[in-house]
């Protein structure tokens, strides 16, 4: 019983921290893909970094330029030029010198998030980044110290600060391991594991061809559950979910592909 109670506050630890990167991070503030309410948008801008220990505005900046140079020199954290290990400290250098960046105001990184009208966290401006894991350290002790449960402890600590494994998985494995339904620019590919383990992300190359898209799946068989984390939220008012914007279901792709094909075969005559 201890070992799964052990389980269930690593997974309810780990979804909280993996829901607020990909519903209200990636889908929300980063794509506009959903619409948060005003009072869960600043929710997310507020409260964000202490959930994840990330910055919302750095991460909606930096996710923003890894599509704009994606794979390429510039990508912040690309397995093609930085190997599948770099990316672990790779996507680190980039994080904490897009939030140099921003906070000097250097034009680079303003221009890729003019929409998002709040400032990094104080949290960061202030230099004290890593309060939030200070705070998830203190409440693992609270619970480890008079219980002898440091097991059910680590397991809290782990879930909630996982993100630099989060990233790693779905940056390295999503660029590097798996199939294609889309050509696109660049190297993005759809692995099935790290869709299962962070929430649908791994479908990478479905997401670049439609970035714009809160559904990330596009086969039958692939499994978006941050999608389906973004169903249950618009049902209990908290997001919108932009339905014009979502990937379009593999008929009417391969039909706009057909007539796509017909046209440029038209005019080849």
């Amino acid at each position: 019983m201890y070992l799964l109670a052990c389980l269930g506050v690593f997974l309810a630890a780990y979804l909280a921290n993996a829901i607020m990167i990909t519903v209200f991070y990636h889908r929300g503030l980063a794509h506009r893909a959903v619409t948060l309410h005003p009072w869960a948008r600043k929710l997310t801008i507020h409260t964000g970094i202490w959930f994840t220990g990330l910055d919302p505005k750095g991460w909606a900046c930096m996710h923003r330029r890894h599509h704009a140079y994606s794979d390429t020199e510039r990508d912040p954290h690309s397995p093609v030029h930085l190997g599948m290990w770099g990316v672990l400290f790779g996507q680190l250098k980039s994080y904490e010198r897009t939030l140099v960046g921003l906070s000097r105001g250097e034009s680079e990184f303003t221009r890729a998030v003019e929409d998002l009208d709040f400032p990094i966290s104080w949290v960061n401006r202030k230099r004290v980044w890593y309060l939030p894991y200070l705070l998830h350290l203190a409440i693992a002790l609270a619970i480890a110290v008079p219980t002898g449960m440091w097991v059910l402890a680590a397991a809290y600590y782990v879930g909630i600060m996982s993100h630099p494994i989060e990233g790693w998985i779905v940056n390295t494995l999503g660029h590097a391991v798996g199939g294609r339904n889309f050509e696109t620019s660049d190297s993005s590919r759809n692995n099935h594991l790290a869709a299962w383990l962070v929430l649908g992300e791994g479908y990478q190359n479905n997401h670049h061809r439609y970035a714009t898209s809160a559904k990330f799946s596009y086969q039958p068989w692939e499994v978006d559950l941050g999608y389906g984390f973004c169903l249950l939220l618009e049902k209990l008012g908290v997001l919108d979910i932009r339905r014009d914007t979502l990937i379009p279901s593999p008929t009417l792709v391969r039909r706009a592909q057909a007539q796509g094909a017909a046209v440029e075969s038209a005019q080849a005559a």
